[in-house]
């Protein structure tokens, strides 16, 4: 969002990378001064793409805007995306494919065609083992929030509740996670093609839980818990890997 004491964030974008990075190749500005929904406390995400530098990120100020820097290589971007879709989360993905170029020339096109390219894919079908332990993990949920009293067990309850019924939905309809903000954004994005109303009815069912009634949350993880294949508790079985035991 615009300030009448900063400039524009694609000019200071370009300023920062300019100033600072003669040798990159290509940088890209992110984040929702692009997409959309951006704040008076939104800052600038900044990608730069630099086959000199080593990668790393950065926090800062720049014309007034703050800043979050990601410097990159080719090869450190594609690591990072790698690493993302194990969570599900195509976060560096997102910054290079839906960035804004901020630099003259065709560099960096290979890797932002990458990127764009796991963005359209989606993420992998979740393994059975990991939908068996979301829905075991949604299963209590659902039985502590019936059970939990009055206080701050139930709202941190209610809130987890909340999350991982958000993320078992995008889940089972193949869709990506997201973190905080991000996660509501890829729900909307889902209902929108989808046209559901699981957005509406998980905000609703969280806040009408953190007034005391849990019913509203509680009916929607079971409507989800029925896309995945019910309630699952008794009979689950989890094999502990080696990494767990040590």
């Amino acid at each position: 969002m615009d300030s009448p004491n900063r400039p524009d964030p694609v000019a200071a974008a370009q300023d920062l990378v300019l100033a600072r990075f003669p040798r990159a190749e290509q940088a890209w500005l992110g984040g929702s001064v692009v997409l959309g929904g951006a704040t008076p406390m939104s800052d600038l995400d900044v990608t730069v793409l630099d086959p000199t530098a080593t990668a790393h990120r950065e926090s800062l100020r720049h014309l007034g805007w703050p800043v979050e820097l990601f410097v990159h290589t080719e090869a450190s971007i594609r690591h990072f995306v790698g690493r993302d879709l194990t969570d599900r989360k195509p976060t560096m993905a997102r910054l290079v494919a839906r960035g804004v170029p901020l630099l003259p020339g065709d560099g960096g096109t290979e890797v932002r065609r990458y990127c764009d390219d796991v963005l359209q894919a989606g993420p992998t079908p979740l393994p059975a083992s990991a939908l068996a332990s979301a829905r075991y993990a949604l299963s209590d949920l659902v039985d502590d929030l019936q059970g939990a009293g009055a206080g701050p067990e139930r709202t941190a309850i209610a809130v987890e509740t909340w999350r991982r019924t958000a993320e078992l939905v995008l889940d089972v309809n193949g869709c990506w996670h997201g973190g905080g903000k991000w996660l509501v954004r890829e729900l909307i994005a889902f209902d929108v093609a989808a046209e559901t109303t699981w957005t509406a009815s998980l905000d609703a069912g969280l806040a009408s839980a953190l007034a005391g009634d849990t019913v509203l949350l509680e009916q929607a993880a079971e409507e989800c818990l029925a896309l995945a294949g019910g309630r699952l508790w008794e009979g689950f079985h989890q094999a502990a890997s080696i990494d767990q035991c040590r």
